[in-house]
């Protein structure tokens, strides 16, 4: 279970950027969280939202991602693992 902290928050973000992914906090009328342009690799997070509804979007669009493991180092690899294995509880 991940912590719904503002660290987290960055974790998941710095292992977006890795990936390379752009990650942006716009106002925005979606029902979601977040949503994601896949042909510019850019993921849109309502700012609007809560810390948790902002960790929750992206751990889901996160485990659905096809993600290439070379781009990461040790600890993001074991961070991601834990993602797309675990069940996020906020």
């Amino acid at each position: 279970m991940l912590p719904a902290t503002n660290h987290t928050l960055e974790k998941l973000e710095m292992l977006l950027k890795t990936a390379g992914y752009k990650v942006r906090y716009e106002k925005g009328n979606f029902k979601t969280g977040a949503c994601l342009l896949q042909s510019s690799k850019m993921i849109v997070v309502n700012r609007f939202s809560n810390l948790e509804s902002k960790i929750l979007a992206l751990v889901e669009l996160l485990r659905d991602l096809e993600v290439d493991y070379k781009l990461l180092d040790d600890k993001q690899i074991a961070f991601l693992q834990e993602i797309k294995q675990t069940k996020l509880q906020l």
